[in-house]
Formats: C-alpha cells, structure tokens, sequence
C-alpha cells in the first residue's frame, strides 16, 4: 500500500469524483425518505437497517468502482476481481433492499403508463436478467474482451454500467423487493438463485484452469502501460518498477494470481447466494407460520361462540 501511495497522486487513488457522486445520491436518498416522502401514495417512515444498507451500499460501491483498490487491481486481477464482487453481488443487493416499496411501486406505476412499457416488461423477467448478467460477466472475462476494455477507459466504464443494470435485473428475482411485480414464488427464487450459481461457473472456471496466465494487461508490461495511462494525469511517468521487479506490487506470480481471482469469485458468490437462500428461506417459513397460525377466539365466528 505504501508502494501506492507514494506512487499514484490523490484523485488516481481515492476517485474523489465517485465520491461526490455517492454523497449526492446519499443526499438525495435522505431527502427522498423524510421531506419527499409525503408526496408518495401510503408511504410509511423509513426503517433503520433500510437506512443501513444504504451506508453499505455506498461504500460497497465506492470500494468496487474507485478506492485505492481501483489502481491496485490493474496490478492483480484478485484485487479487480475483488472489486466486481463489491460491485455487483454487495452494493447491487444492498441497494435494493434499502429501496422502500411504497417508492418502488410508484415508479413501476409510473412506467406502466409509459408508450413503451411492454418493451420495459420483456426485459424485465428472471429468464431475461439470468442470461443478460451472467452473458455480460462470462464476456467480460474473455481475454480479449478484458485486454481491450481495459486500455479503453470510455467502453470500460459503459461495460460497468450495463454490469450493473443487468445485476440489479437480476438481484430483483432473488430478493423481490417489491412481490406484487415481477413476482417468482420462494421455491422458485431458490432454484433461480442455484441455477445462477451454475451460470457463473464455466467463466469461474476458465479463469481458474487455463493453463497459463491469459490477460496481457497482467503479463504485457505495454497494454499494462496502456491501461494505466488513463489512471495517471497527462505527462506522468509510469511506475513500471512496481509491474514487475524485485518492487513489484504483486506478490504472486500471473498465473497464481489468475487462479486466485477465479477462486475467490466463485466462493464468494457461494457465499453471498447462501445468505441470499437463507433470507428467502426465512421469507418462506414467516409467511407459512401467518397462513398456518394458531386459532385464537378471537378467530371463532360470533354464532359459534355463543351457542
């Protein structure tokens, strides 16, 4: 770390510019729960953990897309893959269970009434979002796909965007915020979430088992050049000693450091899916102990108690 900091200026390391996108967005998020919240149909005060996950959607995604963690990960592609899974399997789920409903169903209704809303609803279904993030994931990780995004700050950054868009699609069906749309039973969001799980494996796994290191943004000293060059102002030199040399920020060799990466996405995921069961399995019990309740007097019919 230390290597980063006496290496890289201020706005490379900490992205201030993110960071005052987020604090804008955390205003917003605070006016929306307290001094808008009145102009919402049925809308009820926000609970406390709502406003928790919030926080932690926020740094979750200021820890997938800049933080120091940003300049790291294009020395090991551990750390890049320890950004996506902040990104897209934290900050994703986080967010939309900080989302209170009665916003949410305002603007669904809102977009029911839009000229092209049946479009809207084709793209908005669990076959859908399964395929469109877990296509976008495995893509990203071929190497080409990954050597060129890198070296092109515009399309890497439009990449991101979709990643995001297509997670929260596909974060919607597991966590079903809002029920009354899109609506998956619970046994169904168990066997979606498994059947996610298996998607992501075959790119997990070509990370993992290939046979020698595959992106040249790791290995290639000029496309890791090209690729820091936009991390850096105009005119700056490249620390090149920290690429690769007996001051090299990565402590395992390209190979291992891939193998890694595909290793600890694909436990992460595990266990970030597992919670996710486990929230939907609890979801499940609590609505079979409403429907199965004890019967109380207050449950018997009037005649029958009289009589």
């Amino acid at each position: 770390m230390e290597s980063l900091m006496s290496n890289f200026t201020f706005r490379a390391l900490w992205t201030p510019e993110l960071i005052i996108g987020l604090v804008i967005l955390s205003c917003v998020y605070s006016l929306l729960i307290n001094r808008w919240r009145k102009h919402f149909k049925n809308a009820e005060p926000v609970k406390l953990r709502q406003k928790l996950y919030f926080a932690l959607f926020t740094i979750a995604l200021y820890l997938g897309w800049g933080s120091p963690l940003y300049i790291a990960g294009h020395f090991m592609i551990t750390l890049h893959m320890t950004q996506m899974v902040f990104a897209y399997f934290v900050a994703v789920p986080l967010f939309l269970l900080s989302m209170p409903k009665w916003f949410l169903k305002a603007i669904f209704d809102k977009l029911s009434k839009v000229r092209y809303s049946k479009a809207l609803l084709f793209v908005w279904n669990p076959i859908t979002a399964i395929f469109l993030f877990n296509g976008l994931f495995s893509f990203y990780h071929v190497p080409f796909m990954f050597d060129t995004l890198m070296q092109a700050p515009a399309l890497h950054s439009l990449f991101q965007y979709g990643l995001f868009f297509s997670s929260l699609l596909m974060w919607w069906f597991m966590i079903q915020p809002l029920p009354s749309y899109a609506y998956l039973s619970d046994l169904r969001r168990i066997l979606y979430i498994f059947l996610n799980g298996l998607m992501i494996t075959p790119a997990c796994a070509l990370i993992i088992f290939a046979p020698s290191a595959m992106y040249q943004t790791y290995t290639d000293p000029a496309i890791w050049g090209n690729a820091m060059a936009y991390c850096l102002p105009a005119g700056s030199s490249l620390p090149y000693e920290l690429f690769s040399g007996p001051n090299s920020f990565s402590f395992l060799e390209s190979r291992m450091d891939q193998q890694l990466a595909g290793v600890l996405m694909k436990i992460m995921q595990e266990i970030i899916y597992g919670i996710t069961i486990g929230y939907v399995f609890k979801q499940w019990i609590t609505k079979e102990k409403q429907q199965d309740g004890e019967l109380t007097i207050s449950d018997i019919p009037q005649k029958l108690r009289t009589e």
